[in-house]
């Protein structure tokens, strides 16, 4: 909590970030199970996506595993600290950095603001 309270301002834009990716998430997914209904041959593919991430504490990083499985499509099954990992569960694979890159622009970088580890490379 005194981490919020040191860096007020990233973390309103980081909750703000998070409400705008929730909105345009849930309409994403809707279309892509309404598309997987309509027409199961074109139906994108579910499945496993590694993500590495940037130095950051326990907390950071459970953080950002909860804002990422938060979000529709797309669940943090398992994150690895030593090798600053995590393993994705995605509804849509059909752009795996497409969509890892909008979770370092949405989160990422908010959360490492607050959680960040200094010294880390």
């Amino acid at each position: 909590m005194v981490q919020f309270l040191l860096h007020p301002l990233t973390s309103v834009i980081l909750l703000l970030r998070f409400l705008v990716a929730l909105a345009i998430s849930g309409w994403q997914t809707i279309l892509v199970i309404v598309k997987g209904n309509l027409n199961p041959e074109q139906a994108p593919k579910a499945g496993f996506v590694r993500m590495r991430f940037a130095p950051m504490s326990d907390t950071g990083a459970s953080l950002l595993g909860c804002l990422i499985s938060l979000t529709p499509g797309t669940t943090t099954i398992d994150i690895d600290m030593a090798k600053r990992e995590m393993l994705l569960h995605m509804l849509d694979t059909s752009d795996p950095d497409g969509a890892i890159e909008g979770i370092r622009q949405d989160f990422e970088r908010y959360v490492v603001a607050i959680f960040g580890q200094k010294g880390n490379a």
